[in-house]
């Protein structure tokens, strides 16, 4: 018999939360909450990046206090069953990922199992488990830092994945945690199409996607969800915000290298129209980010594409998710470090998709993807969810 269980998975790149605790961290919470209110699930999958931010070694123990706020809040009391697991054991630089991933599950929902990697069979969820610090020898999770030759021009980074396996009402699943490396010059990024880094991203994820799919036995429908770093085609976006512009490239002092490219209006006012160094994309109409959700930048979103044989999104009609603002009093406005781009996304194979029940049903909520705190500062990244009911079979 086909049975349906709401599922709500959510991925937050939380970094600036950590660096900078208060009202940023108390609003994201409320959003968090509110959320879980309005949708009900039964099954919760909370994905962070980032975990202690940018100053981990300072901010690891505010990431501490912030996940034991979630397990130990009012609004989370009717989750009997918890399984959370932290990697934040920075010492160890070579397998340290900063990723953190919290389930919960509510007291309405039975027969839920996780699977044990090491004796590769499934056991019930009961009670609470928490694992903070190496996560090596944890059983029920999967963790790996991408190889180091993926990114040669980088020394170090916390760049991985994170995976567990569940069997809710008989039916497997997959969910990864995963963030991948972010464009580290907006002159680069605007070089080639597909940028270098696109490249070194779409590496990654076939890594991730081949791994999942050729470990721990058969293969079962999965979810990735994470901080992708996807970026918008930034050649051809530049070509097309620039036309009937006049442009001037800035090198350094002696030497060939690029500084800066800025893009001005013909007119005698000359106006500067776009500005691009390597931590600035500063764009003269940056309306066109949010308006109508961003929509008429999605044909520059082209880094899905390249999976289009092994994942399915739903559709996007939120606005680009990074990089917001840090200032509590402009929850809507973009930073004009980089272009705007949805870079945090869930991810699913084709048999995750085909498990999403859908209904026409009046007051039925069907599939929601969306954003966390549109009108809300939520730090640089605005938390991406999927609200959903699995479909499941009850014998």
């Amino acid at each position: 018999m086909e049975t349906h269980t709401d599922v709500l998975l959510i991925t937050a790149n939380v970094g600036s939360l950590f660096d900078n605790v208060g009202e940023i961290q108390s609003g994201w919470l409320q959003e968090f909450y509110a959320t879980i209110q309005r949708h009900k699930p039964q099954f919760i999958a909370l994905h962070f990046q980032e975990v202690g931010g940018k100053d981990y070694m300072l901010n690891m123990g505010h990431a501490e206090n912030f996940f034991r706020s979630i397990e130990s809040s009012g609004e989370m009391k009717t989750y009997d069953r918890t399984c959370i697991y932290v990697d934040n054991h920075f010492k160890a630089e070579d397998r340290f990922t900063a990723l953190g991933s919290m389930y919960f599950i509510h007291a309405s929902l039975k027969d839920v199992y996780q699977y044990d990697f090491a004796v590769k069979d499934f056991k019930v969820v009961s009670g609470q488990s928490k694992f903070v610090g190496s996560l090596d020898g944890v059983a029920t999770v999967e963790k790996e830092k991408f190889p180091k030759n993926f990114w040669p021009d980088f020394k170090w980074s916390r760049k991985g994945f994170m995976r567990t396996r569940w069997l809710i009402h008989n039916q497997g699943l997959d969910l990864v945690n995963v963030h991948l490396f972010h464009d580290a010059s907006n002159l680069i990024a605007c070089n080639s199409s597909p940028s270098v880094y696109s490249d070194n991203r779409r590496t990654a994820l076939r890594y991730v996607i081949d791994r999942i799919s050729h470990s721990a036995g058969s293969t079962l429908p999965f979810f990735l969800f994470g901080d992708f770093n996807f970026r918008l085609d930034a050649l051809r976006l530049v070509l097309d915000l620039s036309t009937a512009t006049d442009v001037q490239t800035v090198t350094k002092d002696g030497s060939n290298e690029v500084e800066k490219i800025i893009w001005e209006e013909k007119d005698n006012d000359h106006k500067v129209v776009l500005h691009i160094e390597t931590k600035l994309f500063d764009y003269l109409h940056q309306s066109v980010f949010r308006q109508d959700n961003g929509q008429a930048l999605l044909k520059y979103d082209k880094e899905v594409a390249a999976f289009h044989d092994v994942i399915r999104e739903e559709e996007i009609l939120f606005p680009p998710s990074y990089p917001y603002s840090e200032d509590y009093s402009e929850p809507t406005q973009y930073m004009t470090t980089r272009c705007p781009a949805w870079c945090d996304r869930v991810l699913l194979s084709p048999a995750a998709q085909r498990l999403l029940h859908r209904s026409d049903d009046e007051g039925d909520m069907g599939v929601v993807y969306n954003t966390l705190g549109p009108n809300i500062c939520m730090g640089d990244h605005k938390p991406v969810f999927l609200f959903f009911s699995l479909k499941t079979n009850c014998f």
